[in-house]
């Protein structure tokens, strides 16, 4: 049975691993795969924005601070305001399936509902922002 997310080294797993099947999957691939240029840092990164989102309770010692929703909002820019919801769905979709594959319990449960949420509003404010 796995176990829960606990720690910046299992955020590190999920991010990952979610991100190989990203750069592999043939609708999402071609906007990250053109996208990002250094993978390592952006892992990195990402791995920083979701430790803080799980454990905002936590002593971290790195935080994450950006603004997503503009780098999504440019992303679409650039490719021709093309994102639909399609690619969140395959997006969401593959979120779970590296979750349910590496995790379960609570965190792993909050790591579902804040990837859905977050999924929607970045997609409507995208929209918006065309």
């Amino acid at each position: 049975m796995s176990q829960d997310i606990s720690n910046r080294e299992d955020v590190f797993l999920l991010v990952s691993t979610f991100y190989r099947k990203v750069r592999n999957d043939n609708t999402l691939g071609p906007f990250f795969n053109t996208t990002i240029k250094n993978w390592d840092a952006h892992i990195d990164h990402l791995t920083t924005f979701w430790e803080t989102s799980l454990f905002m309770t936590k002593t971290l010692k790195k935080k994450y601070y950006g603004n997503p929703l503009e780098t999504h909002i440019k992303v679409d820019k650039d490719h021709n305001n093309s994102i639909t919801e399609l690619h969140f769905g395959i997006w969401l979709n593959l979120w779970f399936e590296t979750l349910d594959e590496l995790f379960k319990g609570e965190i792993t449960e909050n790591a579902k509902r804040r990837a859905r949420k977050m999924g929607t509003f970045m997609y409507l404010k995208i929209f918006e922002a065309r």
